[in-house]
């Protein structure tokens, strides 16, 4: 009897802490106060998925907006369908390949040829040869254009001198005058990304000063402001992102100063300098030795470096003379990015300014990916940094992400926009994505 009692006190005891356990209510994904059921993305190669220079496939699989896309669909989010090349012209543009490294463990990259996009060459009065890419017809979610600057946006001759913009329209260059603004806007969206204006600066940067020029900033902000203006006509929301700072990326940060000038010692000792041709004031230009604060780009030959050039004074070696200098084109020198920086500033306070008059979220590119440079960082378990290759974060061409780099890009425009609308978009999974393929 007394053992029937015990049970019985711990049976009720038992139904006691079953009925004062806590409810665990998980909560319902939503879209807070946006509409994600149309959702479009603007902007350049960084927002179409480019990768190891250029545009293909696999790389438009993971572009950020692809990866933002599918999140949405658990919040109301429609399909969103990309200009994918097909699959038997999946290698688009052609990329590089990782293939190898050599014995002082600098990479070999190969150039992918076989089973491009590329229909036709076109040359262009005044412009020069502009590649044309097989035609994309369909519906379009992800509208990202290599190449495009917020300069190019209202410019109506634009889809007869960018091949990737001109495989989207239904007309053949050079009879094309649909301007990307109006295109994007054509058919109704409820929200939108937008990362234009990185090639602004981008295009000025990588070519050393030589081949391009920074976009006004006064023309900026009024680009800017009229883009804006256009998304957000009819009430939606979105979410746009500042510039980065282009001079952080592996493209100049991968070879150095120290290291060339470095491996020329190495061979004679006495060479105590190189020399660069550098930014006086205006357009004036002079050489000069070149300091640690010059950046020399990636895809510099230093093959060229002691290499005999004919001056007036003789054959003297290239790049370790005043009389020699290393060309523009392969420095962004000091001055040269402290220009850019500055413009780059001037964007930025544009951007914030606009988004934060119409509402819009932010996601501080230039912050983060300068965080990410200065102390890397771990998520889903995975550690990235903005080295080149070994970092996991930035493609073999130094300048665009790897599928990791755009999950983690991703994920944060999905918190901007989960901070600023009161959505629960979830997360990209980072560790689901690779980095660069090694051989």
């Amino acid at each position: 009897m007394k053992t029937f009692k015990q049970h019985t006190y711990i049976i009720a005891g038992l139904l006691l802490l079953a009925a004062c356990r806590p409810e665990i209510h998980t909560p319902k994904p939503t879209s807070g106060s946006a509409d994600f059921s149309r959702y479009i993305s603007i902007g350049n190669s960084l927002t179409a998925g480019y990768a190891d220079g250029g545009l293909y496939r696999a790389g438009q699989l993971v572009s950020y907006p692809g990866i933002i896309g599918k999140q949405m669909q658990s919040v109301g989010g429609g399909v969103f369908t990309q200009p994918l090349f097909s699959a038997d012209q999946a290698n688009g543009s052609g990329y590089l390949s990782l293939t190898g490294f050599n014995a002082d463990g600098t990479p070999i990259t190969t150039p992918v040829t076989t089973n491009v996009a590329i229909r036709g060459i076109l040359p262009v009065p005044g412009f020069g040869n502009v590649t044309l890419y097989s035609k994309y017809t369909g519906d379009i979610n992800n509208y990202g254009v290599p190449g495009i600057k917020l300069l190019h946006i209202a410019y109506a001759p634009y889809g007869n001198v960018n091949g990737y913009y001109e495989r989207l329209l239904a007309g053949n260059a050079p009879t094309n005058n649909t301007d990307y603004l109006d295109f994007v806007t054509a058919k109704p969206f409820t929200f939108f990304s937008n990362w234009l204006g990185n090639n602004d600066a981008l295009g000025y940067a990588t070519s050393g000063g030589a081949a391009d020029v920074l976009t006004d900033k006064t023309t900026f902000a009024q680009l800017y402001g009229m883009l804006i203006s256009k998304m957000t006509a009819g009430g939606q929301k979105g979410v746009v992102a500042t510039i980065p700072d282009v001079t952080a990326i592996p493209y100049f940060n991968t070879i150095t100063v120290g290291a060339v000038l470095g491996g020329v010692q190495k061979a004679n000792p006495q060479v105590q300098a190189i020399f660069i041709n550098a930014l006086v004031s205006g357009s004036t230009y002079a050489p000069r030795p070149a300091t640690a604060k010059d950046l020399i780009v990636l895809t510099f030959p230093t093959g060229k470096i002691a290499q005999p050039v004919m001056t007036p004074y003789g054959a003297l070696p290239y790049g370790l003379t005043p009389y020699t200098p290393i060309d523009n084109q392969y420095v962004l020198d000091e001055k040269e990015v402290v220009l850019t920086q500055s413009y780059i500033q001037s964007y930025n306070a544009t951007i914030k300014s606009i988004a934060a008059a119409k509402g819009l979220a932010v996601f501080d590119a230039y912050t983060f990916l300068n965080n990410v440079k200065q102390n890397g960082l771990v998520v889903d378990g995975v550690s990235v940094n903005s080295n080149y290759i070994s970092g996991g974060l930035f493609s073999l061409d130094g300048v665009h992400l790897t599928p990791r780099g755009y999950a983690i890009v991703a994920n944060e425009f999905i918190k901007a926009i989960n901070g600023k609308y009161g959505s629960s978009i979830p997360l990209a999974n980072v560790s689901d994505y690779n980095g660069v393929k090694l051989p």
